[in-house]
């Protein structure tokens, strides 16, 4: 039998990224973290932590970590069906990119979670590279844009996603006076997400471009508009970001204009989780289901 205080202990230092930090958040000193990760090797006769060139799960501590996350799903839905057993709260781990949780997420989960007494640890990645950090057993869940399923996971189409180029007025007419021109391009800049966030290119590709552009990298929803509205470049923004922001998001009328009225590039977003989550993860797919199908549409009615 696994001893899950030694999971616990490899699921710790893997979320928090070292084993002062995981010794902190278990109440326990740094050396004795590492003793359990040494017994947990020991036992199994392999490593499960890598801490060179950076701290990371091994393909053995990886699969650990995926069996410790569907365990504690069981372990909820166990607890309530005997409410005798303990009352701690869930804590579920996910990955989803950051438009969504600028936008629809928190009004589709919100509920839910104080219905159920559940505490997510929100990861935030680009859309297109979220998944791996379910593969490697970080995440017990994924919002991306990836429709192929991990091994042992489910994938849930929830829908589609348009997003458009915006700028200021004055950033279009000082980089783009002849139009959406090759040469325009190579020397405007953009606005990127991360070095994985090929929105752009897509944009670019379908206005027949396909050279080299300068971007600014900017990990941030927020962020993106802010620069846009500063004059800084020009980016991807979704549709229902535009249409349907809170106040902190704000876009005054006219602020940003659409750079290539008409060209659209569609994301779409699917719900992966385990298919051993239990009950617990049932429910909150078909949440998100039904909130997904009603918010993810622009200017959808609060």
């Amino acid at each position: 039998m696994l001893d899950y205080k030694l999971l616990e202990a490899l699921i710790t230092v893997v979320e928090t990224g070292g084993f002062e930090r995981a010794g902190i958040a278990l109440g326990l000193s740094q050396s004795a973290v590492s003793q359990r990760i040494k017994l947990l090797e020991s036992r199994l006769g392999q490593p499960v932590l890598t801490r060179h060139p950076h701290l990371q799960a091994t393909p053995a501590g990886r699969r650990l970590l995926n069996h410790a996350q569907q365990v504690q799903l069981l372990e909820r839905d166990l607890r309530r069906q005997i409410p005798e057993l303990s009352e701690d709260r869930t804590r579920l781990r996910i990955a989803l990119n950051a438009d969504s949780l600028a936008t629809w997420w928190g009004e589709a989960v919100g509920a839910f979670c104080q219905e159920e007494g559940l505490l997510l640890d929100m990861v935030v990645e680009d859309q297109d590279v979220g998944l791996r950090r379910m593969r490697e057993g970080d995440v017990a869940a994924c919002l991306c844009s990836s429709d192929q399923p991990v091994a042992g996971g489910r994938c849930i189409a929830l829908g589609d996603v348009p997003y458009r180029a915006w700028a200021r007025d004055d950033y279009v007419r000082r980089y783009f006076p002849d139009g959406l021109t090759a040469a325009a391009f190579k020397e405007a800049p953009a606005i990127v997400f991360g070095p994985h966030d090929q929105l752009q290119h897509r944009f670019l590709a379908e206005c027949g471009y396909h050279g080299r552009f300068p971007y600014h990298l900017c990990p941030s929803s927020e962020g993106f508009i802010r620069l846009a509205m500063a004059g800084m470049g020009y980016g991807m923004i979704p549709d229902n970001m535009m249409s349907n922001h809170d106040t902190t998001l704000k876009v005054p009328e006219g602020a940003l204009v659409d750079l290539s009225p008409g060209t659209t590039v569609t994301v779409p977003l699917y719900w992966h989780y385990w298919r051993h989550g239990g009950d617990f993860m049932e429910r909150l797919t078909r949440r998100i289901e039904m909130a997904a199908q009603r918010l993810l549409q622009p200017g959808h009615p609060r």
